[in-house]
């Protein structure tokens, strides 16, 4: 059985300050981020049968595989959260390092659905603040190579829609609380001057 481990970050906690607070990050990713890492060890090590109905919990091998095929409850939660984060804090650079305008067919194709990455921006803060309760907001793309925005509840992902997850920002209160109290829409505004478009570009062409 694969064994689950905490991701690590690649800038250090205070980089993405003032957007993303060090206090924030050390809450986010090593508690919260950390727990469902632990609960998710807990529930698919042995002698466990196989959360996801097939075969034995030692043949889980990735979060997606997971995603995909468990039904709701702890084991979902868990590796959805995982899963979750993991593109989340993957896709953020410091406002220095970070690339803040997508570009080649990713760009093409926001302008030619949106007409505008301005537009599109607006459309994604409008989703993500209209969110009732916790989740996340994403772009995604089809298989086609459309783009979509969609909101997921709680511990979603795009992938148990078939679509490949692109860009996400994450609306638990645990994510922004700290720095924004209750403003979410503030939050939500401030994170694309972290946003490193070379990553999601190379989600989007991979």
């Amino acid at each position: 059985m694969k064994k689950f481990e905490l991701m690590a970050l690649p800038y250090a906690p205070e980089a993405l300050e003032p957007v993303i607070s060090k206090e924030t990050i050390g809450f986010h990713h090593g508690k919260h981020l950390q727990a469902y890492v632990d609960n998710l060890n807990g529930l698919t090590s042995p002698p466990n049968p196989s959360p996801i109905g097939e075969g034995s919990s030692e043949d889980i091998e990735t979060l997606e595989e997971i995603v995909r095929k468990a039904p709701a409850g702890p084991l979902f939660n868990n590796a959805g959260q995982i899963l979750n984060h993991e593109l989340y804090f993957m896709q953020f650079k410091p406002i220095g390092e970070a690339a803040h305008v997508p570009k080649g067919a990713l760009a093409e194709q926001i302008e030619k659905q949106w007409g505008s990455v301005e537009a599109f921006k607006a459309e994604f803060e409008a989703k993500g603040v209209g969110l009732f309760g916790s989740g996340w907001v994403w772009l995604s793309a089809d298989k086609n190579g459309n783009l979509v925005i969609t909101q997921e509840a709680n511990a979603a992902n795009p992938v148990q829609k078939g679509l490949k997850p692109l860009l996400t920002f994450d609306v638990w209160e645990h994510a922004y609380y700290l720095d924004y109290q209750n403003r979410r829409a503030a939050h939500l505004a401030a994170l694309w001057q972290i946003v490193d478009w070379r990553v999601i570009e190379k989600r989007y062409d991979g």
